[in-house]
């Protein structure tokens, strides 16, 4: 998004910082920051704090440009005064091992930052224009790495409630609840709101979505012959509820199609963890499909992946299942439920070489799921 900014920008460009969780090289006048995902690092705390000193250099002739992806709210952090980057390092892995979806995360983490919720654009003089890839089902701006340049309507007690529902106050940094309770009493000015004349001068557009991603897998499947059906309804809930339920879609959709079919859709499920195991909700999504698919009639196969290659924190993109894994998993000594009650669906499926391992793409707009059926 950067490279292809600059050449567009020519020599109008001033300066600039991209902000990755991998390295890139890059030309002047951009600067490059490594931060860290899904939870915050020393990196995404010098990235945060040079995104506002961005903003903060523009004058009002200025155009603050933001090229905005999702997973920029680990990427870029910048507590809140009396916070530390610990304080909502713990509140988010308490928050991500709780299943919170992206809404409720991401109205913690506006609350407990310098330049989320609005705050970016609200600290600059500059007319601001964000482009935004959306990870977020429902293209929601507010909640698509914490809508850093747009009008918040989320509150310090819708924050409190989220941390109630996963965990409750005692799981989280006692320096957290008390930053949020301040708020709640008034004693911390709010998010930017809707009236707030510092983003009256804040534009934004959504460039990309899962709908994109969604149709790139179709129009591949089509060129190899497969019959294809995109499922626009969104996947989204508890990723082992989510994957039994959608299945049942899918052979129901898959029964009035020609054979060779495709059935792609796309969303974001949640995990609650309740093991000491690694993976990361597409991995957990295959793993939970697993003893399903060692029943059907007609082979099979089910793909779930993040588009922005990263699935949890862990080195693969999302798994790889069909009617052989079961069988599979047995001969190499795995129970597929033991597994999955663990929540250790990396393990399970890195001992059979079937997870997917893309790298970080660049980019990311939410998970992709693509079943093929015979």
């Amino acid at each position: 998004m950067a490279i292809a900014a600059l050449a567009g920008l020519e020599q109008r460009l001033v300066s600039g910082v991209v902000i990755s969780p991998t390295d890139v090289d890059l030309p002047a006048p951009l600067r490059f920051v490594l931060g860290q995902h899904p939870e915050p690092g020393e990196g995404s705390l010098a990235a945060g704090r040079a995104a506002l000193a961005t903003a903060g250099s523009c004058d009002e002739d200025d155009l603050l440009l933001l090229l905005l992806s999702g997973g920029a709210s680990a990427l870029m952090a910048a507590p809140a005064d009396g916070l530390t980057l610990d304080d909502k390092r713990a509140a988010t892995a308490q928050l991500l091992r709780g299943g919170a979806d992206i809404r409720a995360l991401n109205t913690v983490r506006k609350h407990l930052s310098a330049l989320k919720g609005g705050r970016l654009a609200a600290a600059s003089r500059a007319r601001c224009l964000t482009l935004a890839m959306s990870d977020v089902v429902g293209d929601d701006p507010s909640v698509i790495g914490s809508g850093p340049t747009v009008a918040d309507g989320s509150s310090y007690a819708e924050a409190l409630v989220v941390l109630e529902m996963h965990g409750g106050v005692a799981a989280f940094p006692p320096q957290v609840v008390a930053h949020l309770i301040r708020g709640v009493a008034g004693q911390i000015p709010e998010t930017p709101k809707k009236t707030d004349p510092r983003l009256a001068r804040s534009t934004y557009q959504i460039i990309g979505s899962r709908v994109a991603a969604m149709q790139g897998a179709a129009a591949a499947a089509s060129a190899r012959g497969f019959a294809v059906t995109v499922l626009d309804a969104a996947v989204v809930g508890e990723a082992r509820a989510a994957a039994e339920a959608h299945l049942r879609h899918v052979l129901e959709v898959a029964s009035q199609r020609r054979r060779p079919c495709c059935v792609v859709s796309s969303g974001e499920t949640t995990v609650t963890v309740r093991g000491a195991g690694r993976g990361g909700r597409n991995q957990e999504f295959a793993l939970a499909l697993v003893e399903r698919l060692d029943g059907q009639p007609r082979p099979m196969v089910v793909a779930s992946v993040g588009t922005d290659g990263v699935d949890g924190p862990t080195d693969a993109a999302g798994a790889i299942a069909d009617a052989s894994t079961l069988a599979r998993g047995r001969a190499a000594g795995l129970d597929a439920a033991r597994f999955l009650d663990a929540n250790d669906s990396h393990t399970y499926f890195a001992t059979l070489g079937d997870l997917i391992q893309t790298g970080p793409t660049g980019t990311n707009v939410g998970d992709l799921q693509v079943f093929l059926l015979a």
